[in-house]
């Protein structure tokens, strides 16, 4: 059996809150328990949208909740060649193709995913694909937007450590997806592939809203000739009503539980709607 090698994958766009740190925690929690390897990955891929400050604040957050790792930092924003890398694959490989759809003409589209898909998006029109070929005439994936070309009607399966079997139809529950964006930016689903691939990375844990990109990610994997890690979706933290608590909720900002005088342990153990008008813990 391999060693097992798991990853923190955090994006420095905010303050971390409580879903994300529940979920780091049972990666780590996993390689303690492996005796194996975590890398600590900073997807910091957007430029307009990541900061070091939150970076830092996120690095705080980890020796808050004490949580280590063996291996890194490592930062996406410098790994720009392993991604091309990779994007060059799939473009001889046949498998993705340059498109010139704006986002409005996609949203206005007639096809659409279903709607209680947590990371769903709409359905790229079949006929919208360019032709056969149309790859070839680019060295470099640079100024304009790349799509992986799904096999429409096949049905990606996989098994999930906390959620059990799992299977998406391409083609009906999500269509060929960006893996480039025309402002030179890998998209997610490209990068951490590369990188899941290039760390040896043996599992994945991560929000169970990231279900239908795992089934994106395996055809990916499959175009590459590569194996793919053990997957491990954790819940969303939700609140009484089953409503998903989102970034909206200040209060549950690790900084803020912290400078409130919150121990991890209290946070980790308490209900999560407890937490959206957080007061100082007890004492």
């Amino acid at each position: 059996m391999p060693t097992y090698r798991g990853r923190l994958a955090p994006t420095p766009t905010g303050e971390m809150h409580l879903g994300h740190a529940r979920t780091f925690h049972a990666a780590w929690r996993r390689s303690v328990e492996a005796e194996g390897a975590l890398v600590l990955r900073i997807e910091d891929l957007d430029p307009l949208r990541c900061r070091p400050e939150y970076t830092q604040q996120m690095l705080d957050d980890f020796a808050w909740m004490g949580i280590a790792w063996t291996e890194g930092p490592l930062y996406q924003s410098q790994r720009t060649a392993v991604y091309v890398d990779a994007w060059r694959q799939l473009r001889d490989a046949g498998v993705i193709y340059p498109s010139h759809v704006s986002r409005k003409e996609l949203r206005d589209a007639a096809l659409a995913p279903h709607e209680d898909e947590e990371g769903a998006e709409p359905i790229f029109p079949p006929d919208w694909r360019a032709p056969a070929g149309a790859e070839r005439e680019h060295a470099e994936p640079f100024g304009v937007t790349w799509r992986f070309r799904v096999p429409d009607g096949d049905v990606v399966r996989f098994t999930d450590a906390r959620r059990g079997d799992q299977a998406f139809e391409a083609g009906r529950d999500f269509g060929d997806f960006v893996l480039w964006r025309r402002d030179g930016i890998p998209a997610y689903e490209l990068a951490v592939v590369a990188d899941d691939i290039a760390m040896g990375i043996t599992e994945v844990v991560r929000g169970e809203d990231l279900l239908l990109s795992t089934a994106r990610q395996l055809l990916i994997y499959r175009a590459l000739g590569a194996t793919p890690p053990a997957w491990c979706h954790e819940p969303l933290v939700r609140d009484a009503e089953g409503r998903r608590l989102a970034k909206r909720y200040q209060a549950l900002s690790l900084r803020v539980m912290r400078e409130r005088g919150w121990s991890w342990d209290e946070v980790r153990d308490a209900a999560p709607e407890s937490l959206v008008d957080v007061r100082p813990g007890p004492r």
